[in-house]
């Protein structure tokens, strides 16, 4: 039997086709241009899932302005996915608009998100994919603490402030503690560049150089 290799940070997003609740898709040719999360939770009605579902959708407007796209994962049925999305709008008032994927485990055992040591059910996973198809970031998370949406929301503006402007992103930011809502400037790689540094920069030394974007 072909051994299944678990993508890193780094490789293509695999080649699958998905059933939905917005029926089939395609990934990662459905976001082509587009930044998406595909997440996976544990199960369907359960509270800390029920959770994350509010929060990613109560934040759903904010990824989308940054050309963002969410999709969820389960190892549940799609009656499963629609009825529990009907539930959290009749109890919690709230209609979950992104797609939820129904696997039955071929998915999760692509993207490595049975960890048999966590049980059965698929871990808290999540996947940044940038509009070239390519895996940003992944994150992985026990069932038994749920994310923090606002960190991934940071992600993804941070990823694309990286880009747009050729820097590094540091701890906490944009409240950083050294350099506040500032971004790093990559280190010189030669000795001219190096002592031009600290009049270009505010810099702590010429390794570490910062500014205002």
């Amino acid at each position: 039997m072909e051994e299944i290799k678990m993508p890193l940070i780094g490789d293509e997003f695999p080649k699958v086709t998905v059933q939905t609740t917005h029926g089939i898709k395609k990934l990662p040719d459905e976001y082509k241009g587009k930044w998406f999360i595909l997440f996976s939770h544990p199960a369907d009605f359960t509270p800390v899932c029920t959770t994350e579902f509010y929060a990613f959708q109560k934040r759903y407007d904010e990824f989308k302005k940054h050309n963002c796209e969410l999709i969820g994962l389960s190892v549940d049925q799609v009656f499963s996915h629609i009825k529990w999305i009907e539930w959290i709008q009749d109890h919690l008032k709230l209609e979950i608009t992104f797609p939820i994927i129904a696997d039955t485990g071929k998915i999760a055992n692509i993207l490595g998100l049975i960890h048999p040591n966590k049980g059965t059910n698929t871990v808290r996973a999540v996947f940044i994919v940038d509009p070239k198809g390519i895996i940003r970031a992944m994150l992985y998370y026990p069932q038994e603490l749920g994310r923090n949406m606002d960190e991934i929301l940071r992600m993804i503006k941070g990823f694309q402030t990286s880009e747009a402007h050729g820097v590094a992103i540091p701890a906490n930011w944009p409240n950083n503690e050294l350099v506040k809502d500032g971004v790093i400037i990559p280190p010189a790689s030669d000795v001219k560049t190096a002592k031009k540094r600290q009049k270009e920069y505010t810099c702590y030394d010429w390794w570490f150089c910062h500014k205002k974007i």
